[in-house]
């Protein structure tokens, strides 16, 4: 009997967010609200659609597999070389590229925890030993929503070959910020690679919270992991990126591609999304004011909810997240529960919103399913 390897058998399944439509057919609605995977609510920007729509005439040929265009387009906004960049199938890809190209069996890869769900899965494949550090209160009193870095730096060891540091952090929404980054970053040894990994980048409103490529600047172990599927609205074709300081970790990382994996459409879609950075700034300004919204009409019915710099706010439930995610499924929303620790609702249209809080009301008034102190 052939048999996976026994570290893949032990993988969990990741669970990506319902499909709206299956649950509306399933609960006998018109219609469903899916706010539970960081997506803008923004149909595809105009030149995006231009530039899919044509390059489709040209998909009976293999894509660039060095995506020159992309690459090229990318170097010149962030003031770096093109060997400093490294295009990918979505920054999750880049992200096994990552544990692919630096972590062996007997390393170890670092990072907050509760953070990006498919870190200590990327750790379980390539064989090394994930370290959590637990998230800390952002403010006295408050949930444990915040990286601790100081305690992250003292994890790291002669074994840690990556670190990941998700900023603003996925599913709590919080960001750490200048002066705490750079003193991390000081801590840790030059031999382990520091990833900043931004996918939320675009959202962030705070003055304080840095741009990671003006950090990255003169760190030769830092590396900064954007995408273009949350604010620059191509979940549905997977593009991201990673800048690297030092030419030969971005070199590392694009041995380990997958040949051909971003495709002729997405890498013509990429490049026409940033040549509209005007129209997607202005789109996650409506994002940003409309998250402000969101934040205040929980906090107004008694919800604890940290400022977010993300597409997204966390309702720290503890125990009963579970089943608020599945009450308010039963209302036709569907939402991201971590199961003892949140419900991470992603910031939607307006009218989305409202029908969110239309069903947690419905929720919150026919059964108490709030943890004490929320």
């Amino acid at each position: 009997m052939v048999s996976p390897r026994p570290a893949v058998q032990a993988l969990p399944t990741y669970r990506p967010g319902r499909n709206p439509a299956d649950l509306a057919r399933e609960i006998g609605v018109a219609r469903a609200v899916k706010l539970a995977s960081n997506e803008v609510s923004f149909p595809p920007l105009p030149a995006v659609l231009q530039a899919v729509t044509s390059t489709m005439a040209e998909s009976n040929r293999y894509p660039d597999n060095a995506a020159v265009v992309l690459t090229g387009a990318l170097a010149e906004r962030y003031g770096v070389d093109p060997e400093q960049v490294v295009i990918g199938s979505g920054a999750v890809t880049l992200c096994q590229q990552l544990a692919q190209s630096f972590a062996d069996p007997g390393t170890s890869m670092a990072f907050a925890w509760r953070s990006f769900e498919m870190y200590p899965l990327l750790a379980q494949v390539a064989g090394a030993r994930d370290v959590r550090v637990p998230l800390v209160p952002g403010r006295p009193g408050g949930p444990a929503d915040t990286h601790d870095l100081t305690a992250l730096a003292a994890a790291v060891d002669d074994t840690t070959r990556v670190v990941f540091v998700c900023n603003p952090n996925n599913p709590t929404g919080t960001a750490v910020r200048g002066p705490a980054l750079e003193r991390f970053l000081d801590a840790v040894p030059t031999s382990t690679l520091v990833v900043l990994d931004e996918a939320y980048r675009e959202f962030v409103t705070d003055p304080e919270v840095p741009d990671g490529v003006d950090v990255m600047r003169g760190r030769p172990n830092v590396a900064v992991l954007r995408t273009f599927s949350k604010a620059w609205g191509l979940a549905g074709l997977r593009v991201g990126y990673l800048l690297a300081e030092d030419p030969a970790v971005a070199e590392a990382v694009r041995k380990t591609n997958v040949p051909f994996s971003v495709s002729l459409v997405a890498q013509a879609a990429a490049v026409a999304a940033l040549d509209s950075e005007d129209e997607v700034r202005a789109r996650c300004a409506t994002v940003t004011a409309e998250r402000a919204r969101l934040t205040g009409e929980l906090r107004a019915r008694g919800l604890v909810v940290e400022d977010s710099q993300a597409n997204f706010v966390w309702l720290p439930l503890g125990e009963r997240s579970a089943e608020v995610a599945a009450e308010l499924e039963a209302r036709a929303v569907i939402t991201r529960p971590f199961p003892g620790e949140g419900v991470r609702v992603t910031v939607g249209s307006a009218e989305e919103d409202d029908v969110f809080l239309g069903a947690l009301d419905d929720v919150l008034s026919s059964r108490d399913l709030l943890p004490a102190g929320a």
